[in-house]
């Protein structure tokens, strides 16, 4: 526990130091995302004071009814007593090829087109498959900062992995910091986010190539966590078909797997449902290894009917519904689900605002040379304090968000804050916590 000079705070300094004690924490700053959302939800309770909430990605919009309506259908209809194909709906795995081809410029076969649990059992899942196909030299090279998970994830698989952190290595700077990590020959697998979570840099087509150009040249399966799907606003990605598309790796290599999620782009978090896209070259690759183990070298087969199968038998029958619904709806022009969205780019611009007129930073600030889109994160620091001690003492002016620390990157003088769950009633709030804050800093 760090010590507050300043006593002064909007939240009743003694309750939330009491909180903070029984929480068991060995430090606030460094806690995890659920360990923050328990501690506050603790004060909120005690206190009966409303923090601004910026610690977890939680959608703040409705779903749309095209889904919930659909999902409804089909449980009438009696799904629920079905056991869904492992591998997916026929017509969802349709619409999920079509939307990668209208929206990524992409064109894959509908037999790599899974849907699984959320695109965490997407990310599980390869991270499983790799240990299968080898024992050695099966690193994952995370391009950081990253989500925190992902890494808790290979814990659990025992499996190894690195990190760097992108900031000092944008643009072609990149292709001699993979290099380093790649020509020792232990990594069979490279992962980023783009946008990123929780820098939310996006990264350039240049950027993209070199990723590509490395994959082919070290045999290395790229992992694209599209969590965030056209949330870049400051190009229009909603139109299918249309240019200019969601950027992505897959215009540089084969080696390559998508995780598409619903739960932002779509605000379907609750049905736990997102998008396993594997290249039709990798589906079809073979291994030894796989033969050895299971009686069938393929790639695709055996993360269909090994992987997922051993994980969860497939994925909740209404909730494909749903999907197949929304993904038909946006696929042929009848749903924008861009316009839903980009509320959270005006929020940040709101947001960030507040944050740089109170003394704070913006420390990802740049995509090459150009300035940071504003969405669904943003990161800012305050001068003199690292991001574990502005975590701690945001506790006490009614503010939650989480370290840069937790998540692979080196500026450990940062915080990432999400936008989503801060609506337009409490940017007064934020307003007068943050200038309580810089007061009693100054």
């Amino acid at each position: 526990m760090i010590e507050i000079k300043n006593t002064n705070t909007p939240i009743d300094f003694n309750i939330v130091q009491q909180k903070i004690k029984e929480s068991g924490l060995p430090s606030v700053g460094n806690a995890t995302i659920r360990e923050l959302v328990r501690l506050v939800n603790e004060i909120e309770a005690a206190t009966k004071e409303k923090f601004v909430r910026m610690e977890m990605g939680v959608p703040g919009l409705m779903p749309p009814e095209v889904g919930t309506q659909a999902e409804i259908e089909a449980l009438k209809s009696g799904v629920a007593s079905k056991y869904p194909m492992i591998d997916g709906i026929p017509q969802l795995k349709e619409e999920i090829s079509l939307f990668v081809k209208n929206f990524l410029d992409i064109d894959v076969n509908k037999q790599g087109c899974i849907p699984t649990v959320g695109s965490m059992q997407g990310g599980f899942s390869v991270f499983l498959m790799s240990k299968n196909i080898s024992d050695k030299n099966n690193k994952t090279l995370f391009i950081d900062p990253g989500f925190p998970v992902q890494k808790q994830q290979l814990k659990v698989l025992d499996l190894d992995h690195e990190t760097f952190d992108v900031y000092n290595y944008r643009g072609e700077a990149l292709r001699e910091k993979l290099e380093s990590y790649l020509s020792s020959g232990e990594f069979t697998t490279i992962l980023y986010s783009n946008p990123n979570n929780p820098s939310w840099i996006c990264f350039t087509d240049t950027e993209l190539q070199i990723i590509g150009e490395m994959a082919n040249k070290y045999s290395v399966t790229i992992i694209e966590d599209l969590a965030y799907f056209a949330m870049d606003f400051r190009k229009d990605y909603s139109q299918p078909g249309v240019a200019p598309y969601q950027p992505t790796v897959a215009k540089y290599t084969d080696n390559w797997i998508m995780l598409i999620s619903s739960s932002k782009s779509f605000s379907y978090a609750g049905q736990r449902i997102g998008m396993l896209v594997i290249s039709d070259k990798l589906y079809n690759k073979e291994f030894d290894s796989l033969q050895e183990k299971f009686g069938n070298p393929s790639f695709g087969y055996n993360m269909i009917y090994k992987i997922l199968y051993s994980l969860s038998s497939g994925t909740s029958h209404a909730p494909q519904y749903g999907l197949y619904a929304m993904l038909k709806a946006v696929n042929s022009g009848e749903f924008n689900f861009v316009n839903d969205i980009k509320v959270y780019g005006e929020r940040a611009k709101v947001m960030k605002k507040l944050f740089t007129e109170n003394g704070f930073n913006i420390v990802y600030d740049k995509d090459e040379n150009d300035p940071l889109a504003d969405g669904f994160y943003f990161t800012v620091s305050y001068p003199g304090l690292s991001g574990e001690e502005l975590i701690e003492e945001f506790i006490y002016y009614g503010i939650s968000a989480i370290s840069l620390g937790i998540t692979g990157s080196e500026r450990m003088e940062g915080i990432r804050a999400c936008v989503s769950q801060t609506s337009k009633n409490q940017f007064s709030d934020l307003e007068y916590r943050l200038q309580q804050f810089h007061k009693n800093h100054q």
